[in-house]
């Protein structure tokens, strides 16, 4: 065996130690690790996230409802530091037993309705306010395909690309070489699509466009992961325009600042969400 070999062995044990910015989080198994109490605000809906891409969908989808006069809309937004393990509480548990942000709890029904995976959540609240996602079933089922395409995809981006080019111990070209193909090619799909489209479903903005900017436009605009250069991002003009257009809506500036890592030990870890006006 080669220095640059590797074979697998006959049956997979977990190594604690296997390095890597996230190492001391990872493990295969679920559950939660410890007690711990989330806790509650004042309003109707209670979310625990941090604001990634999969946590900004939400709450940039909230905002929106928010400037369109949803008053039942407003939430508190409590922050979950994945770095320190929060997500593995026994509150947070019972919310998302995946122990992945987002998670909400929609305390005006009875009992509280809980929901987790940042997909479902985006449409339990279009559906909820009957907003951003279109009734004609044919509209319908182009947002719910694109909605649905970037689930299946950002993984490719994040954990795949995102991973080995900037997180992982050491550079392996093999993986790098192999997501950076496909994430190239996503943004080549969203591209031509994009090339007579104003919108990914055409001429409304919806929960479609939420998801999938929240990553794709972050990493166009934001030189996430630092691989701007890499990827080559400047040549995808069309999901640039769409992504500038998207970050210059008020409420996608406000969704976007909302659970943000404390900086420091001295930072409040509780964002309470009251109105519009708090984030401006």
């Amino acid at each position: 065996m080669t220095k640059d070999t590797y074979t697998p062995p006959e049956v997979w044990e977990w190594d604690s130690k296997n390095g890597g910015k996230f190492a001391n989080i990872n493990k295969p198994t679920a559950g939660a690790t410890h007690d711990k109490e989330l806790p509650r605000g004042k309003h109707p809906l209670q979310l625990y996230s941090l604001g990634t891409p999969n946590g900004m969908k939400v709450t940039i989808l909230l905002e929106e409802l928010l400037a369109l006069g949803h008053e039942g809309a407003e939430y508190d937004a409590f922050l979950i530091n994945i770095g320190e393990g929060d997500q593995f509480g026994s509150d947070f548990v019972g919310i998302n037993p995946n122990s992945k942000i987002p998670a909400l709890l929609d305390v005006s029904t009875n009992p509280p309705t809980r929901i987790f995976e940042s997909g479902a959540i985006m449409v339990y609240l279009a559906e909820k306010f009957g907003e951003l996602l279109p009734t004609e079933p044919s509209e319908r089922a182009e947002c719910m395909s694109w909605l649905f395409w970037q689930m299946g995809s950002a993984p490719f981006l994040g954990g795949g690309f995102g991973h080995f080019y900037a997180y992982a111990p050491e550079k392996f070209e093999y993986p790098i070489n192999r997501f950076a193909m496909e994430v190239k090619r996503q943004l080549d799909v969203l591209d031509k699509n994009l090339n007579s489209r104003q919108y990914l479903c055409g001429d409304d903005y919806n929960i479609s466009d939420i998801a999938v900017c929240s990553w794709y436009g972050m990493l166009v605009l934001k030189n996430a992961y630092n691989a701007a250069k890499f990827l080559d991002v400047a040549s995808y003009k069309n999901v640039i325009r769409w992504a500038e257009d998207i970050a210059k809506r008020p409420a996608f500036k406000r969704g976007t600042r909302v659970n943000r890592a404390p900086s420091g030990p001295d930072d409040n870890a509780i964002v309470e969400r009251h109105d519009a006006s708090d984030l401006d």
